[in-house]
């Protein structure tokens, strides 16, 4: 315990985050460790009672509710998502046809990232929004690769407000959370605001800047909107590794852990399962999820062979994802003795570099790769046109990353520095073998 709470501070300290939580599972016991302050502006120490948004790490909830639904045999996985959402319209009809359940869950709809609109905080929040994924790009062909999406899981949202009758916060609220003894985790802002909140902060000229708006509207709640505690967080990994506690059949809950779909050259995972990501890390199977919010960044991991979990989470970017990564593995290292290494790229090829050099995107974001005649370097930006009809205040553009290629012919790169450094991709040829698309963090971005 004192190891793990002097490791969280010195790496807070080193990053210059905030504030920090992190809680061990260690099949035996729980073990925490706090570290700084909820905000730069009204500080007050995080303990672990102290809510973070936690992003993506959501989906694994919408993806436990949803399974309740298939359970009780209310929801079919390969049934198509109109017969629930018969209102459905994508920029796509045959996808709109033919998606289905099971899709949406392993990111093989093939749709765009996700559709950025204020659709409100009322109970129609979800309504708009799948109203506003007429609009959406479809990326890829329905179900032929996975490509990373929050909107599909803002959708599967909507399909447990349609089939369950209820809200999507009050249906996973009454039938997930609380079973599993989650207490102290909330998706509305007023529940939140009478306890203690971190908020998040975005890296300025002279330090961390208070990040605005604390999360986003209501109707990105399925994929990210949750508010939750460390001590909830480690509930929660406890309940994914135990019996399913009357929310679901244990072989149900095991069933979200099988692979569905393989991910090539991904940090996020060798595969997806039905919303976890499954990794083999030093020759043992991982799963887990990351998730970011506007400035907070969360990263769960469980090892269910040794029944073993570890949850980090910070309030502050771009190095929030560093912090949390060196955590993982540093208790990956210390508690169970694995080994967590990057791939080391093979020198800078100049013929190679030039080959890839260019624009690539998707519906919110541009990737600019280019070369110094040394190195790569890879640019990622919000879109401009995306960030004037933004409502809500985007985070900052990263600063760019250096990128080398892995060894091999397949393609296949890694970020050597700054806040994504670690993370893989690669590189999508046509069949004259020409460059036409990129794919970073399991998302695909088309050569312009």
């Amino acid at each position: 315990m004192a190891e793990l709470a002097q490791f969280v501070a010195a790496t807070a300290e080193r990053f210059g985050i905030p504030g920090v939580a992190v809680g061990v599972w260690t099949g035996a016991e729980e073990a925490y460790a706090c570290h700084g302050v909820t905000s730069v502006e009204n500080p007050l120490p995080i303990d672990p009672d102290t809510l973070f948004v936690i992003g993506s790490v959501t989906k694994s909830m919408t993806a436990t509710m949803l399974m309740r639904l298939v359970s009780e045999g209310r929801v079919e996985l390969d049934a198509p998502v109109r017969r629930y959402v018969p209102e459905l319209v994508l920029a796509d009809e045959r996808t709109a046809a033919e998606v289905t359940v099971r899709h949406l869950l392993n990111h093989t709809s093939g749709l765009g990232w996700n559709v950025i609109a204020d659709v409100g905080d009322g109970d129609d929040a979800l309504a708009r929004f799948v109203a506003a994924m007429a609009g959406l790009e479809q990326v890829a062909p329905l179900g032929a690769r996975a490509s990373y999406s929050q909107a599909g899981y803002n959708l599967i949202g909507r399909v447990i407000e349609k089939v369950g009758g209820q809200t999507y916060e009050q249906a996973v609220s009454s039938q997930v959370l609380d079973p599993a003894g989650l207490t102290n985790s909330f998706y509305l802002a007023g529940e939140v605001m009478t306890r203690r909140f971190t908020v998040g902060h975005n890296l300025g000229d002279d330090g961390p800047k208070v990040a605005r708006p604390w999360k986003h509207t209501r109707g990105n709640n399925p994929g990210g909107g949750l508010a939750s505690s460390i001590t909830d967080q480690v509930r929660w990994a406890r309940f994914q590794l135990g019996d399913g506690a009357g929310v679901l059949p244990s072989a149900a809950l095991r069933s979200m852990r099988e692979p569905t779909v393989k991910l090539r050259s991904s940090k996020l995972g060798d595969a997806i399962g039905l919303c976890w990501f499954l990794r083999d890390v030093d020759g043992v199977r991982t799963v887990g999820h990351g998730g970011s919010a506007n400035g907070q960044f969360a990263e769960f991991l469980m090892v269910p062979e040794r029944n073993f979990a570890v949850v980090a989470m910070a309030n502050a970017g771009p190095d929030g994802i560093p912090f949390n990564q060196a955590i993982l593995r540093w208790a990956l290292e210390n508690y169970l003795g694995i080994v967590d290494r990057d791939p080391e790229p093979v020198p800078y090829d100049d013929a190679r570099a030039r080959e890839v050099v260019g624009t690539y995107d998707i519906d919110a974001m541009t990737l600019t790769v280019a070369t110094t005649g040394s190195q790569l370097v890879l640019e990622c930006r919000i879109k401009p046109e995306i960030r004037a009809a933004s409502a809500v205040a985007l985070p900052a553009d990263h600063a760019p990353f250096d990128l080398g290629f892995l060894p091999g012919e397949a393609d296949e790169y890694i970020l050597t520095s700054g806040a994504f450094e670690g993370q893989r991709g690669y590189f999508t040829r046509d069949n004259a073998g020409v460059v036409v698309g990129v794919d970073l963090a399991g998302r695909m971005f088309t050569r312009v």
